[in-house]
Formats: C-alpha cells, sequence, structure tokens
C-alpha cells in the first residue's frame, strides 16, 4: 500500500465502509452473496480505488477501500456504492423486489471508519476472519 499522487497531493486514504439492506434483511447469500462481492470489486477497480478486503454477510457488507481522493466526499463514495449495486442486483434478481416492495435494498445509514498505516492490516485481517459470527 503505497501513496498516490496527483498533480497538486500525495495521499494515503483508506476506509472501511460498512453497509446493510433496510430492515437488516437476511438476504446476502448464495449467488446473491457472490454476486455482489464481484460487483464491488469492479465498481472499486473502475474507479481506480483498491479494494483490500470485502465481506458480504448476511445482513451487511464490508469493505476496505484504499486510493479514494481526499477531495472525494465519503457521502458521494458511499451512494454510488449503494445505488449502482442496488440497480444492479434488482436487474439481475428480479425476485428481490418483493422484499424490497418500495425500490430501495440499502438501508439510510452506514458506517465509515478511518485507518492509519498500522491498524489497515488489523481491519483487513478482522474483514477476512471466517468466524464471523
Amino acid at each position: 500500500m503505497e501513496a498516490k499522487t496527483t498533480r497538486n497531493s500525495v495521499f494515503h486514504t483508506n476506509y472501511h465502509i460498512v453497509f446493510c439492506p433496510k430492515y437488516r434483511r437476511k438476504v446476502f447469500t448464495g449467488d446473491i452473496a457472490e454476486y455482489l462481492e464481484q460487483f464491488f470489486r469492479k465498481q472499486v477497480e473502475k474507479k481506480g480505488w483498491t479494494l483490500v478486503a470485502i465481506e458480504v454477510r448476511p445482513d451487511h457488507i464490508h469493505l476496505f477501500i484504499e486510493g479514494i481522493s481526499p477531495i472525494i466526499r465519503l457521502s458521494d463514495v458511499v451512494k454510488y456504492l449503494k445505488g449502482t449495486s442496488g440497480l444492479s442486483l434488482f436487474r439481475v434478481f428480479p425476485k428481490l423486489r418483493q422484499r424490497f416492495r418500495k425500490g430501495r435494498i440499502w438501508s439510510r445509514s452506514y458506517y465509515v471508519g478511518t485507518a492509519g498505516e498500522v491498524s489497515s492490516e488489523v481491519i483487513k485481517r478482522y474483514i477476512e476472519r471466517v468466524e464471523h459470527d
């Protein structure tokens, strides 16, 4: 993990992002969980960020992303990830519409934590830990 540069800045950002479906419904299992993991990998890569770790749990998602420019608002990052994934999930898994009648999969809230050089490895191990229950 090394610092990124732009014309005007040098930065090394690490963010732990967690968000949940509405009502903490346990819908992210099997094919849906696999699809979400691949979807987030593609979306993060498309933006030029690095997905250090991901954990798709039945009722929430952990993402550990580095390389987001400090001039980008984290609320915009979360909005992008939730918006694109929600639309894609409904398109690929239309039966989800029965569970989320108003057309919104994600709850409004989310968690974002920052990590420095030392604690980023700890967060990565936490997300990747198998015995997460």
